[in-house]
C-alpha cells in the first residue's frame, strides 16, 4: 500500500512524527469531563453540539454525549452516527435485527463464551479485532439506557497516544507491532462447526486516507503472536503501558442517557451487578471512521 506523503504513523518517517506529537500532547484533554458534551434538545442535537462533538473526536479519537436520558429509541444512535458519517453498520454475530446490539447479561450466549454478554470484567482491547481485514471497526457508539447497580465502569485509552508512547520508547516496536502477521486469532469453532476462521493482521495499520488503525486484545487465551522476540518485547512494554496509569488514561462510568462516540479506542469494562432491571447498553460498529 502506497501511503499518503509526510504520514507520521511511519516508523520511517522521522520529520512528519515530531511535529504529530508535539501537536498530538498540546492541551490534550486533563480529565474524562473534558470529553462530555451535552445535547440538550432530546430528539436531535444542533449544529454547534455536532462541532463539539467532532472537535473532540480530532483530538482525543473519543467524545462523550449526555442529555438522552429516558431514551431507549435506538433509532436516536443511528441519526447521531450519520451526522459523523457512520453509516455502515457492523452486522455482528448476536446484534439485533437492524444491526446495533443490546448488551446485557444474556446466560445463553455466555455459555458459548462471549464474555460481553455476561457481568465480568473486559480486558484493554478494541473492537471487532477478530474482524476480517476488509471489515475493521473503524469507529463505535455506546449508548446507555440502563447503567447497572453498582459497577461496569470503562477505561479509555486513545490508541493515538499508545502509538505515541511506544514510538517514543522505541521505533522498532512500533515496526514489529506493524508487521502483517503480528497477531493471529484463532478460528471459532463451537461443536466442530467453525463459526469464523483464523484472523492475521498487525496491531497497528494505516488507513488508506493516512489516519492509524489499531487491532488488539488483552487477553491471554485463544491468541497467538508471532514468533519473534523483538515483537514479544513490544508486546510486553505495550500491555505495561496499558496496565501502568497516565495523564492519558480516562476512568468512568456511562449513565443513563450518555454515549461514547470513538474511533475504536481502546477501552476496558469492570465487573458489574444488577438489581432488579438490567444492565442495558446500545453498541453500534462502523465500517467507517468518523468524519470530522
Amino acid at each position: 500500500m502506497s501511503l499518503p506523503r509526510n504520514n507520521p504513523f511511519d516508523p520511517d518517517n522521522h520529520d512528519a512524527y515530531p511535529r504529530w506529537r508535539d501537536a498530538k500532547l498540546q492541551d490534550y484533554p486533563a480529565n474524562l469531563d473534558e470529553l462530555i458534551i451535552e445535547i440538550r434538545e432530546p430528539r436531535e442535537a444542533t449544529p454547534a453540539e455536532r462541532q463539539a462533538i467532532g472537535q473532540r473526536c480530532a483530538k482525543t479519537n473519543m467524545a462523550i454525549w449526555t442529555g438522552l436520558s429516558g431514551h431507549d429509541d435506538k433509532r436516536l444512535i443511528r441519526s447521531l452516527g450519520r451526522h459523523f458519517g457512520l453509516e455502515r453498520l457492523d452486522r455482528n454475530l448476536y446484534a439485533d435485527a437492524d444491526a446495533i446490539t443490546s448488551l446485557s447479561v444474556r446466560p445463553d450466549v455466555l455459555k458459548r463464551g462471549y464474555i460481553p454478554y455476561s457481568n465480568r470484567p473486559l480486558a484493554w482491547h478494541t473492537d471487532g479485532y477478530y474482524n476480517a481485514p476488509h471489515e475493521q471497526i473503524h469507529a463505535v457508539l455506546l449508548h446507555c439506557v440502563r447503567p447497572a447497580a453498582e459497577g461496569g465502569e470503562n477505561e479509555l485509552l486513545d490508541h493515538e497516544i499508545l502509538y505515541l508512547l511506544l514510538r517514543e520508547e522505541n521505533p522498532d516496536y512500533i515496526r514489529a507491532l506493524m508487521h502483517p502477521r503480528a497477531l493471529t486469532i484463532p478460528a471459532n469453532i463451537r461443536n466442530g462447526e467453525e463459526i469464523r476462521p483464523a484472523r492475521v493482521g498487525p496491531v497497528f495499520s494505516i488507513r488508506s486516507d493516512g489516519h492509524l488503525h489499531m487491532r488488539y486484545t488483552d487477553r491471554e487465551r485463544s491468541i497467538a503472536w508471532r514468533d519473534d522476540p523483538l515483537l514479544h518485547e513490544a508486546v510486553t512494554f505495550l500491555k505495561k503501558t496499558l496496565k501502568t496509569p497516565t495523564p492519558w488514561h480516562f476512568r468512568g462510568r456511562l449513565d443513563a442517557g450518555q454515549g461514547l462516540i470513538s474511533n475504536n479506542v481502546l477501552h476496558t469494562r469492570a465487573a458489574f451487578t444488577d438489581h432488579g432491571e438490567q444492565r442495558l447498553l446500545y453498541r453500534a460498529r462502523y465500517f467507517d471512521r468518523i468524519t470530522i
